[in-house]
């Protein structure tokens, strides 16, 4: 029985190169949307492998459950949250991601959003093209929109949620504008912290020194909303806050109204709760900047976030471990169905 890797959604873009891939390994392939739970099972209950992309349809349990042959789920985003890997584990399915593959765009996004904020960037372009222009006519309306929080970078604070590979990476990037840099994160120790120059806080100090705070954290269930309004009251007035992980780690209308209030001076999102939104009101507001998910986004990263996937697919077909498990736990299971790795394809 020949192979079968499927892709719940339409073949498009770098994934158009997929027939052809796997065709040349004596791999069938197959792709098409799959808006349901059930369109997915019918079309992955007899597959070998499966690569998703996690804003099209969550792998659930349900999903999981009902997969007969699948080795492998591969995923195209760094985070796995829509994918059910404790479900997948008991099944022994490896789940894979593709960790650092939009690391610098990220981190340049990131930067591209601070500065934004700090020089209001997207405020004077607007008045500028309304006819304002320097001190003359105009110019006070000008200023009052401009002034909570524009000033001189060097020496401001830059706080980290989350001090991670991106967020490690946007360190020397920060550092080049003479940011100080603290960061906040359970999972790492100060020394690591301290080594790169950057102070680990608890997360009290990152709300109250933080004058932009940037979201670079793994999402979960426990950080759903975690800014909240208690977390934007215990911010700076003149505090901007920098989302380019996952929406979710934001209540929107939380943010409205600490934007509002003037209980924080600027929001700049490149995701939100809801993709694409619809009416979201925060979109309405002068003092926000959002992006529309495209932080990730060059050339070099689209074709590594679809290749990579392939990549860790064909490891699997091949009798090779993938590179990138976020579910080890599944390894023992894998053996005790499949059989040894190089025995696995058979």
């Amino acid at each position: 029985m020949r192979s079968l890797v499927v892709l719940p959604m339409a073949v498009a873009h770098e994934a158009a190169k997929y027939p052809q891939r796997f065709a040349e390994m004596g791999v069938d392939f197959e792709g098409r949307p799959c808006p349901t739970e059930d369109d997915v099972i019918e079309l992955a209950c007899a597959a070998d492998a499966m690569i998703v992309e996690g804003s099209q349809r969550p792998i659930t349990r349900r999903i999981i459950e009902r997969l007969e042959r699948c080795r492998i789920i591969s995923g195209t985003q760094i985070g796995y949250d829509s994918i059910d890997t404790a479900a997948a584990a008991e099944r022994g399915i490896l789940v894979t991601n593709v960790p650092g593959y939009c690391i610098e765009e990220v981190t340049d996004h990131t930067m591209a959003l601070l500065l934004a904020c700090s020089r209001r960037v997207v405020a004077l372009n607007g008045a500028a093209k309304r006819g304002g222009w320097g001190f003359g006519p105009g110019s006070a309306e000008i200023k009052e929109e401009i002034r909570p929080g524009i000033g001189r970078l060097r020496e401001r604070t830059l706080g980290l949620f989350g001090f991670g590979a991106i967020a490690r990476a946007l360190v020397p990037k920060a550092r080049g504008f003479g940011l100080r840099i603290i960061a906040c994160d359970p999972h790492v120790d100060r020394v690591t912290a301290a080594e790169l120059g950057v102070e680990l806080v608890d997360w009290p100090t990152l709300l109250a020194e933080s004058d932009f705070l940037s979201i670079h954290a793994a999402y979960s269930p426990e950080t759903r909303h975690l800014f909240d309004d208690d977390a934007f009251t215990s911010m700076r007035n003149t505090a901007c806050l920098i989302n380019t992980a996952r929406g979710g780690f934001v209540d929107e209308e939380a943010l409205r109204a600490a934007l509002l209030k003037g209980e924080l001076a600027m929001a700049a999102l490149d995701v939100l709760n809801a993709e694409p939104p619809e009416g979201n009101p925060l979109l309405s507001l002068h003092n926000v900047i959002c992006t529309g998910h495209y932080a990730f986004f060059s050339p070099e990263s689209f074709e590594e976030q679809w290749r990579r996937p392939a990549d860790e697919v064909t490891r699997v077909l091949r009798g090779e471990w993938p590179h990138a498990i976020v579910n080890p736990q599944a390894k023992a299971r894998f053996v005790e169905r499949w059989g040894d790795m190089r025995d696995s394809c058979a």
